[in-house]
């Protein structure tokens, strides 16, 4: 059952699944018929994106304009709109393989475009991706999870907590400059993004029960039972997730052995 209203300027969205009541950022529940017209016009969510993004052309025009990294800088900011303005915003409400696109799209798109527009190195690779691999798997933990779909801060907390570290990784893992030594330790670093990853697409795939009931009423509305959504988020992340992260680790791998045989 889905129920909205407003409040003055506050929308308020009550989710009742399975008994107990929940305010999803992204909510209210959209049938597979509307999805594709739903669209997050939150204004402080506009606000913010364009406060943030504009604070980075600012940056970028101090620094130089280059074809490369400017474009880096647009591929991060789609990646954004995507991920929290486009309809995939309200997949997250009914599908939880919706949540793993999601989680993709900011690790994998917009998290490596920002570190190519504007390296971040405060950390080093190895604590970055324990930061990314932990936010990731807390994302999965059910009770946290919870939490998140049950308040705006914590929502957005995680959403901060995933992609800031991940970010650092990247800048770590992309630097232009390395040396073969350097891209066999980042492959270990790429290797293990992709381990997690892995790990947290065989636990979705192989638990007995579904384990987010959140998403009841929204998978049997797009035509899957709760635990065949939840699989199919576990196979999004083994093959968009896993596959092209191990292939990359592979291939940094091979360009660190070259290097270091040619030195």
């Amino acid at each position: 059952m889905v129920v909205s209203g407003r409040k003055g300027k506050k929308r308020q969205v009550w989710t009742v699944t399975n008994g107990f009541e929940s305010t999803p950022y992204c909510g209210p529940f959209t049938t597979a018929e509307a999805l594709l017209s739903t669209w997050n016009l939150d204004p402080w969510l506009i606000a913010m994106i364009t406060l943030s993004f504009g604070a980075l052309l600012l940056h970028r025009s101090k620094v130089g304009f280059s074809s490369g990294k400017d474009s880096a800088l647009a591929i991060a900011f789609v990646g954004v709109i995507v991920a929290f303005v486009s309809p995939l915003c309200a997949a997250t409400v009914a599908l939880f393989s919706a949540r793993a696109v999601h989680h993709l799209v900011l690790v994998s798109v917009v998290a490596p475009a920002l570190a190519v527009a504007l390296p971040w190195r405060a950390l080093s690779a190895p604590l970055a991706l324990a930061a990314t691999t932990a936010a990731l798997v807390l994302w999965h933990v059910p009770a946290v999870y919870d939490a998140a779909w049950s308040s705006v801060g914590i929502y957005w907390g995680m959403q901060v907590v995933t992609l800031l570290p991940a970010w650092l990784f990247w800048s770590s893992i992309l630097h232009p400059r390395q040396s073969g030594e350097d891209l066999l330790a980042h492959a270990l670093g790429v290797g293990g993004l992709a381990a997690s990853m892995g790990f947290i697409g065989a636990v979705l795939t192989f638990a007995p029960t579904g384990l987010y009931p959140q998403h009841l009423i929204g998978s049997e509305a797009f035509g899957l039972t709760l635990l065949a959504d939840q699989q199919l988020a576990g196979l999004i992340m083994w093959v968009p997730g896993f596959l092209p992260l191990a292939g990359l680790a592979l291939w940094m791998v091979r360009r660190g052995w070259k290097q270091g045989f040619a030195a």
